[in-house]
C-alpha cells in the first residue's frame, strides 16, 4: 500500500496539516461537487453514510471514524489511562505536598518532609491514599480529555470555519472548562477521601474504609464540600493546560522543526506533546495553586471554612507554599499526560492533538 494511503485523513479542520498543500477545510471535506482533484483521493480515503474515517494505522483492518461515538469512546479511553496512571505515579510527591500545606511546621520542605514520611511510615506510606488516586482522577481524565473533544468540535461547529479559525484559543479555553465542570464533578468525592487519607494518619488505610468514614462524620454531602475550591483550582489549570498546550505545539512545529507535522515521524510527534505538555504544566500550577492550598485545607479540617484558611494561611501562604513542589509535579504530571493521551490516539489510529492552526475558509463570492 503506497504512503498516501497508510496517512490518516484529519477530517476536521481544528487537526488540519501544517502543510498549505494538502490542507482540506470542514466544508470541502462534506462537499459533495465532484470537483475534487484526482490526486486527493488516494489520501481522502472512503465516504460512507456515516462520514469519513480513519485507517488505523496498528491494525489495518479497523477504521475510527472522527467524532463518531468510537473516537469518543477511545478520547476517553486515553484520559483515563492519561490521567489516572499518572497521578498514581505521582502518590508521593501528592502526600508531601498535602502535608506541607496543613501542617508547615513539621513538614518544613520537600527533602525533609519526605524524611519526616518515612521515619513515621515507612517505604508503603509514600503510597497511601494511591487508589482514590488512581480512580479519582481516572475519572476526571475520562471526562477532561472526552468532553474537551466534544467541547471543542462543538464550539467549532458553532463558531464555523473562518470565526473557529480567528478565534481558535478561545475555543480551547470554553472548551477545556466546560469539560472540567463535568470532570470535576466526578473527582470530587475521591479528592476529599484522598485528602482525609494521606494527611491524618490513622483516619483509615484507603478508599475501601476511608470513604464509610467519610461519609458517616460528613454525610454523603460532605464529600462535595471542597467542589467550589476544586472548580476554582481545576478549571484555571484545565483551560491553562489545553490552550497553552495546543498554542505551544503549534509554536514548535512552525519555528523549531522544519518540516510539516504530517512528515514527523509519531516519535517525534510524542516527543512534542511531552515537551509542550510539561511547559503548560508549569504555567497549570503557577495559576491553579492558591485553590489548591484552599482545597487541601478545607478537606483536612472539620467544619472548616475559606475565610479559616485564608486567615491561617495569609494571602502570601496560599500563593507560595508548597508551589516549587507543585510545579515540579505539575510540570512532569501534564508532559507526561499529553505523551500517554496522545500515544493511545497514535496506536488506535487518530492524529496526535495540536500542531497546526485551523485553515480559514476562503470568502465567497
Amino acid at each position: 500500500m503506497d504512503s498516501h494511503r497508510q496517512q490518516s485523513l484529519i477530517p476536521s479542520f481544528l487537526y488540519s496539516s501544517s502543510s498549505s498543500a494538502k490542507t482540506l477545510t470542514l466544508s470541502t471535506l462534506h462537499s459533495d461537487q465532484p470537483s475534487l482533484s484526482p490526486s486527493l483521493t488516494p489520501a481522502m480515503g472512503r465516504k460512507s453514510s456515516g462520514g469519513f474515517v480513519i485507517p488505523a494505522p496498528s491494525e489495518p483492518g479497523k477504521r475510527i471514524e472522527m467524532y463518531s461515538p468510537a473516537f469518543y469512546a477511545a478520547c476517553t479511553v486515553g484520559g483515563i489511562l492519561s490521567c489516572g496512571l499518572t497521578h498514581t505515579a505521582v502518590t508521593p510527591l501528592d502526600l508531601v505536598k498535602c502535608n506541607m500545606q496543613i501542617d508547615p511546621a513539621k513538614y518544613k520542605s520537600i527533602s525533609s518532609g519526605f524524611g519526616v514520611l518515612l521515619k513515621e511510615q515507612g517505604v508503603r506510606g509514600f503510597f497511601r491514599g494511591w487508589v482514590p488516586a488512581l480512580l479519582g482522577y481516572g475519572a476526571q481524565g475520562a471526562c477532561k480529555f472526552g468532553f474537551y473533544e466534544f467541547f471543542k468540535k462543538y464550539y467549532s461547529d458553532l463558531a464555523g470555519p473562518e470565526y473557529a479559525a480567528k478565534y481558535k484559543t478561545l475555543i480551547y479555553l470554553a472548551g477545556s472548562a466546560s469539560a472540567e465542570v463535568i470532570a470535576d464533578v466526578a473527582l470530587c468525592p475521591f479528592e476529599a477521601v484522598k485528602v482525609r487519607v494521606q494527611t491524618q494518619p490513622g483516619f483509615a488505610r484507603g478508599l475501601s474504609d476511608g470513604l464509610p468514614k467519610f461519609v458517616k462524620a460528613e454525610g454523603a454531602l460532605g464529600l462535595y464540600k471542597g467542589i467550589v475550591p476544586l472548580w476554582g483550582r481545576q478549571i484555571p489549570y484545565t483551560m491553562m493546560k489545553f490552550a497553552s498546550f495546543e498554542t505551544i505545539v503549534e509554536m514548535i512545529y512552525k519555528y523549531s522543526i522544519p518540516v510539516p507535522k504530517d512528515q514527523c515521524s509519531k516519535s517525534l510527534q510524542l516527543g512534542v506533546s511531552f515537551a509542550g505538555g510539561y511547559v503548560a504544566g508549569v504555567f497549570c500550577a503557577v495559576v491553579s495553586h492558591p485553590a489548591d492550598n484552599l482545597v487541601s485545607f478545607l478537606n483536612n479540617a472539620k467544619g472548616a471554612t475559606v475565610g479559616d484558611a485564608v486567615k491561617k494561611l495569609g494571602v502570601w501562604g496560599l500563593f507560595t507554599r508548597g508551589l516549587p513542589l507543585r510545579i515540579v509535579m505539575i510540570g512532569t504530571l501534564t508532559g507526561a499526560q499529553w505523551g500517554i493521551y496522545d500515544a493511545f490516539k497514535v496506536f488506535v489510529g487518530l492524529p496526535t492533538t495540536g500542531g497546526s492552526a485551523p485553515a480559514a475558509v476562503p470568502a465567497k463570492v
